[in-house]
């Protein structure tokens, strides 16, 4: 014999079947109520009964800055990572992959690299990329050279 608490929890309820006669208590409308946009059509989300849509409203969007999203960000690179290389070394988007600063996808989606002078640098380099004011005088004062 089955027990009532041992049957297998039913937790799906089925779908409303719209105009299926009365007896499914969805007839004729269907719940649409009577006449009217809404019973005949679906009305988009944004439709404001026939005013001025919000998007419409508000002031367009224009001058400097508007694009923000469209541009590709800058990688950051600190003074301090680069003590990671050997003394001497070219440093170039390759040098970097190389030894593992950056990874090589970011590298293939050709964003700019910059070197910013954050920490210091025990090292000479030879620096083969954009620097920072403050970069370029921390690279030279270590016995490097930015080119």
């Amino acid at each position: 014999m089955v027990e009532i608490h041992t049957l297998k929890k039913i937790t799906k309820k089925s779908s409303r079947r719209l105009g299926q006669g009365y007896g499914s208590a969805r007839a004729k409308t269907s719940g649409r109520g009577t006449k009217g946009q809404k019973a005949r059509t679906k009305i988009k989300l944004s439709f404001e009964g026939g005013a001025l849509p919000l998007i419409k409203r508000l002031p367009m969007l224009r001058g400097k800055g508007r694009n923000k999203s469209i541009k590709k960000a800058q990688i950051v690179i600190n003074i301090s990572d680069l003590n990671a290389l050997p003394a001497k070394t070219v440093v170039d988007a390759e040098t970097l992959v190389k030894y593992n600063i950056i990874s090589r996808i970011i590298m293939e989606k050709k964003l700019g690299i910059k070197i910013l002078g954050d920490g210091s640098l025990d090292k000479s380099l030879t620096v083969k990329l954009p620097v920072s004011k403050g970069a370029r005088q921390k690279i030279e004062a270590s016995g490097g050279s930015v080119s």
